[in-house]
């Protein structure tokens, strides 16, 4: 009955706090971690099983990384290597030595100290890429450099665990041997081995699982898939994760980089899609867990008895961390909120810390106290995080962009038209611009994005469109047509008001999010508003039609009459709309159109139905044809 009553009390802490946190815009993590707190510390619920159930949900950063490797082609890892090695040895070795140092001045051992900075300098896996992939972040410049500290960071794990036997101070070794570790590195298989046959025999399993899952899993998943079971193959997926994680455990390496090795190997599986559906559940809900179990294990009374020793020293390391994470983005080429934004990320300690204190105590190099405070140390930082996130997200990244280190470019020929916004969107008008002979000014204020325009022949210049000076040395006062294609709706609905009210003369085509932003740029002042993916959607739309069956004249028929009762449709509810929201009157109105919509095609299809059997199609009539044209 315990067991089903600590589950019942973990998983309500799960479902009412975490979105609560989301609503807030706290994000899922603080939730988790809030909830631990909550049924922990502040309630008393839980308590003496915390630690084994973190223990256990510690396997939901192995499902993690095996996902994170589904999405990786080796191509694509091998390309990472320079910030792998470069930036993560980088930040673990200089982070080592300065924790190391500080230790030292503090009067500990140098065996103490630098089992400490060793311990130190790792950041939490399951924090830093569960945020990333909740924000969309880890396809991004410093998610990617983030993912790859971190993952240098787990590989370090495993000198890390060799080396600290080597460190125990006798008295505190006596101790150790009287208490216990508690901790099992996982040698067993390779005990008694000399190293290059431990080692030999590392290289071999790691070959083996490279081998069989190039070779053999995809045979074994076409086996188990044509049984049409699906739970069997959800059970395969996690025979397969479970596996690599106990052989790796048992061979002394980390069980994380087994699965993710594993699951790069499968990124080329055509049941790549299949596994990360079946594992993703297990994956968010034992890390929720796991979330859950630092929060219940925070021992506020030992904070209120050591403030100074155990949140000092967080806030110190986290600030440590920060300004080495800074100088190293800088010098791999990160600026800006890019640089923020990975510095903040992985300025805490990680979960690896709670294995590594406890494994340093049983082997005699840590004091049983020093390691309880510095575990409640590692604890805070994990859980200030998510709050640093909060703050790139809302106030570092704004200002980042608008106070830029890079000074905009000399814009040296003015343009009669102005396009601000060069991505996916403003890209082609400007190239539609100017290969009909138009004289262009491209503005944009990502430096990526203007040296990849630059390089195909697009002169692009860096610079924030909302400053009028500017706009001005880019001649707004003289050009004929502005261009608002800014990715930021706030920003775009601003810049629109801005150009009409000051330069009424121009004629201002806008790119609108939805149909709710239409109304918001046209009250703005915008002459012509265009939503960036209907008219993409509807001829998506009209190949899914002919997908399915339907003749492609009468397609692009039924696409053509969509797209004008949608145009029509914002026409007849512009004066419903306000910018406070919508009502039921305009929520009626707009039901009442699609209902129409839906009679419209009907009664197209019934006037004029196409023969599928027929050989050929007889070409439309002339007056046909005027009309599609």
């Amino acid at each position: 009955m315990d067991f089903f009553q600590d589950a019942f009390v973990y998983l309500l802490a799960a479902v009412a706090a975490v979105p609560i946190a989301n609503r807030l815009g706290l994000g899922s993590v603080l939730g988790y971690l809030l909830a631990g707190i909550a049924i922990g510390p502040v309630l008393g619920i839980v308590g003496a099983e915390t630690e084994e159930v973190k223990h256990f949900a510690e396997f939901g950063v192995v499902m993690m990384l095996f996902l994170i490797g589904l999405e990786l082609q080796p191509a694509m890892l091998w390309r990472m290597r320079n910030r792998l090695l470069g930036l993560g040895g980088l930040q673990v070795l200089i982070t080592t030595v300065l924790v190391f140092a500080a230790a030292l001045l503090l009067g500990l051992a140098w065996q103490t100290a630098l089992a400490i900075g060793m311990t130190l300098a790792l950041s939490s896996t399951a924090i830093v890429l569960q945020t990333l992939q909740e924000k969309g972040l880890m396809k991004s410049q410093p998610g990617q450099s983030a993912f790859s500290v971190l993952l240098f960071q787990d590989i370090a794990v495993i000198p890390m665990l060799a080396i600290l036997p080597l460190l125990a101070i006798e008295s505190l070794a006596h101790h150790g041997a009287e208490h216990g570790d508690g901790h099992h590195s996982g040698a067993g298989w390779l005990d008694g081995l000399p190293p290059w046959a431990a080692t030999l025999a590392i290289l071999g399993v790691i070959a083996a699982i490279i081998i069989a899952g190039r070779y053999l899993m995809r045979p074994v998943f076409r086996f188990i898939a044509a049984a049409r079971l699906r739970e069997i193959f959800t059970a395969a997926a996690l025979l397969l994760v479970v596996g690599i994680a106990l052989l790796m455990y048992k061979i002394g390496l980390s069980p994380a980089l087994g699965t993710f090795l594993a699951g790069v190997v499968l990124s080329s599986s055509e049941y790549r899609h299949e596994l990360e559906s079946d594992i993703e559940p297990f994956k968010g809900l034992l890390l929720g867990l796991f979330f859950i179990s630092v929060g219940a294990g925070i021992d506020f009374g030992l904070l209120a008895r050591e403030p100074t020793l155990i949140f000092g020293g967080a806030i110190a390391l986290m600030l440590g961390k920060l300004v080495v994470l800074i100088v190293l983005g800088r010098a791999f080429g990160l600026r800006g909120p890019d640089m923020w934004l990975f510095a903040l990320a992985l300025a805490q300690a990680g979960e690896f810390a709670f294995v590594l204190f406890g494994f340093a105590e049983g082997a005699g190099v840590l004091a049983t106290d020093l390691s309880r405070s510095l575990t409640l140390s590692v604890a805070l930082t994990m859980l200030l995080t998510p709050l640093l996130f909060i703050l790139h997200e809302r106030l570092i990244a704004p200002r980042a962009h608008a106070e830029s280190d890079r000074d905009a470019d000399e814009i040296e020929q003015q343009g009669t038209a102005i396009v601000t916004g060069v991505g996916r969107f403003g890209q082609v008008i400007s190239r539609m611009l100017l290969t009909n002979g138009h004289h262009v000014v491209m503005l944009d204020h990502n430096p990526d994005l203007i040296e990849l325009w630059r390089k195909l022949g697009l002169k692009t210049y860096y610079g924030d469109a909302t400053r009028p000076d500017l706009l001005h040395a880019a001649g707004i006062e003289e050009a004929e047509l502005f261009v608002a294609a800014l990715d930021d709706r706030e920003k775009q609905t601003l810049l629109v008001e801005h150009i009409a009210k000051h330069h009424p003369d121009c004629r201002i085509i806008a790119r609108a999010m939805d149909r709710h932003h239409v109304y918001e740029l046209e009250r703005a002042g915008a002459h012509h508003v265009e939503r960036e993916i209907f008219e993409s959607a509807v001829a998506a739309g009209r190949q899914a039609l002919v997908a399915l069956g339907t003749h492609p004249f009468k397609a692009e028929r039924q696409a053509r009459a969509f797209r004008h009762h949608d145009v029509d449709m914002i026409d007849h509810l512009r004066e419903r709309w306000h910018e406070g929201g919508v009502d039921s009157h305009y929520i009626d109105a707009a039901r009442a159109r699609s209902e129409q919509l839906f009679d419209i095609m009907k009664s197209d299809r019934a006037a004029e139905r196409h023969d599928a059997t027929a050989r050929g199609w007889v070409p439309p009539s002339k007056d046909a044809i005027d009309n599609l044209l």
